[in-house]
């Protein structure tokens, strides 16, 4: 790998390739970010800090309760995907920017990216992109920055504005997360890709009835073409399934890093999977979308 792609010009403590760190834009402004003695500063006088983890802190004002995952959400979410359940979402998502993208050195913005899980599965099978995880939630960008060496991580919030220049990424992830059309169009250059994987009708189907977790919307496809109509044009999209035999531990762990764990305590929880046959047959069941930016 070239060094450009793995130094960090903005000190020791940015966990961050120097050509993702280059692209970094001030949220407040919208002014390039450049090294300071708190972290990171635009020519306008406003800094954010870098926290010891390696990520940079770019949020700006207060962030509204249940926005972000929480340290126990992503402890969860870190070991289910640890466990390998869900690699063939990344796998996917890989293929097809192999498939789509020209660029042998593509930058690769994770969008609400989590732990950074998906997006080192991408760099992994792309020895030559870098990238880079957005998320709202502290205790996932912890996990983000020490993902991969190719790729660091910022907590920032989309509907704000993402910290980073116009057309600066080639790409943009958004698995399982919220959407800000306008934001993904602006980051991406025009010749881009945004991959967008939305949970099926009848993903974790088994579980719903016995655990009392929350619906899929029938008209998810329906409302996700409507978010993005208007910036993008979709160019395919793929059904991805697994069927999984999950344990105790593994039906609770996936139950919790979702948004059926705030509507069910711990205790509750425990007890309704401890009812259920072990191992428990599961069905993970997605679509992976794919759009190019309109004109």
């Amino acid at each position: 790998m070239a060094q450009a792609n793995t130094t960090h010009p903005t000190g020791p403590r940015l966990r961050m390739p120097g050509t993702v760190a280059a692209l970094l834009a001030c949220p407040a402004c919208g002014e390039a970010l450049r090294p300071d003695e708190r972290g990171l500063a635009c020519a306008a006088g406003h800094s954010f800090n870098v926290a010891r983890e390696g990520y940079a802190s770019l949020l700006t004002g207060a962030t509204p309760p249940g926005t972000g995952d929480s340290k126990e959400m992503v402890a969860d979410r870190l070991r289910f995907q640890q466990a390998g359940h869900y690699d063939f979402v990344g796998d996917a998502l890989a293929e097809a920017l192999r498939r789509e993208l020209d660029d042998d050195a593509p930058v690769v913005v994770d969008v609400g990216g989590g732990t950074g899980h998906y997006l080192t599965r991408v760099l992994d099978a792309l020895p030559g992109a870098v990238g880079l995880t957005a998320d709202v939630s502290k205790w996932a960008a912890r996990r983000a920055a020490r993902a991969h060496g190719r790729g660091g991580a910022v907590t920032a919030d989309a509907w704000r504005g993402l910290p980073l220049r116009g057309d600066s990424a080639h790409a943009v992830l958004n698995v399982f997360a919220p959407r800000n059309a306008a934001e993904f169009h602006r980051v991406l250059r025009p010749d881009g890709l945004l991959l967008v994987v939305v949970p099926a009708a009848d993903h974790l189907a088994e579980l719903r009835a016995p655990l009392g977790l929350l619906e899929v919307d029938p008209r998810k496809d329906e409302r996700l073409a409507e978010s993005l109509h208007g910036h993008f044009a979709p160019v395919g999209a793929q059904d991805l399934g697994l069927a999984m035999a999950l344990s105790h531990e593994d039906v609770a762990t996936v139950v919790g890093m979702g948004p059926s764990a705030r509507h069910i305590g711990a205790g509750e929880l425990r007890a309704r999977v401890a009812g259920l046959p072990e191992p428990f047959a599961v069905t993970a069941s997605v679509r992976l979308h794919a759009y190019r930016p309109r004109a």
